[in-house]
């Protein structure tokens, strides 16, 4: 009998894990085809009964995240976003507002990471695996190579400040639905209007999209100086590929590099 690759089952052991899977239902594996084969034919129906023409009433939903509708989230988002005077009011806010569903399973909130005096603020599509461990955005290999990229220009986490379009972990670190963009997006603003850097990076496609609303992909998006409205301010927002793409595909760093070069020279030019 083959020796299984031990490389191969630690990479199939972290894809469970990134997918949500943290329990074995059985002690050893069961062969599910040879089961099949053995199990008994399916007995008979029983005759169908008349069904009641009354049929009950469904149950009341219980209280919680499934509970908020998604206008009833989005306005008491905008409401509890406004109220905050400042960045630390303003998390402590998100951290009572239950109207985005991922809260629900996420282990925890990842607000912000970096100065609260920043230049440049930077924001992602939404915490991962390691992110939700450790409550910060950007701290897994994405995390580490943007780090990487920033210090190539001279940037380190002093002079950033990093977040993403939403706050809690997509579960299987699926793209954020709109209903989950919607529910963080008065919040994002309000950190935007807080915060005032004079430069956003929108990390992305998700991000990019969102902010600058647009359907455009990040290939086409990237590279170019653009505008977006927020908090009464036209700011400047440069577009630029996601570190994890970047991970998957080496061949593009060429083109996040000519992105940071592109930021470098806006910054040099303000000072």
């Amino acid at each position: 009998m083959t020796t299984p690759d031990p490389s191969s089952a630690a990479a199939l052991l972290d894809w469970y894990r990134a997918m949500g899977v943290d329990e074995a239902i059985e002690d050893a594996p069961a062969d599910w085809f040879a089961r099949a084969k053995k199990a008994r034919p399916a007995a008979k129906a029983p005759p169908a009964r008349d069904l009641p023409q009354n049929p009950p009433a469904p149950a009341e939903p219980r209280p919680g995240f499934a509970s908020v509708a998604p206008d009833e989230a989005v306005m008491d988002a905008r409401e509890r976003a406004a109220s905050a005077k400042t960045l630390e009011e303003l998390e402590r806010s998100l951290s009572e507002f239950d109207g985005c569903p991922l809260k629900a399973t996420a282990k925890k909130m990842c607000f912000k990471r970096g100065s609260d005096k920043a230049r440049v603020m930077l924001i992602g599509e939404g915490p991962g695996r390691d992110e939700d461990l450790q409550g910060l955005p950007f701290v897994g290999r994405a995390g580490q190579l943007l780090d990487k990229m920033l210090k190539a220009i001279s940037l380190t986490q002093d002079d950033v400040y990093i977040t993403n379009i939403v706050y809690w972990r997509p579960p299987g670190n699926r793209t954020p639905t709109t209903q989950e963009v919607q529910a963080c997006l008065p919040f994002l603003n309000r950190q935007v209007e807080l915060l005032n850097p004079e430069f956003l990076v929108l990390i992305g496609g998700p991000a990019s999209q969102n902010l600058l609303g647009t359907k455009q992909g990040i290939t086409k998006l990237r590279g170019t100086w653009r505008t977006c409205e927020i908090g009464g301010r036209t700011r400047r927002a440069m577009p630029m590929l996601h570190p994890a793409y970047l991970l998957r595909t080496p061949a593009a760093k060429r083109l996040a590099w000519r992105d940071l070069l592109t930021l470098k020279d806006a910054l040099n030019t303000k000072e």
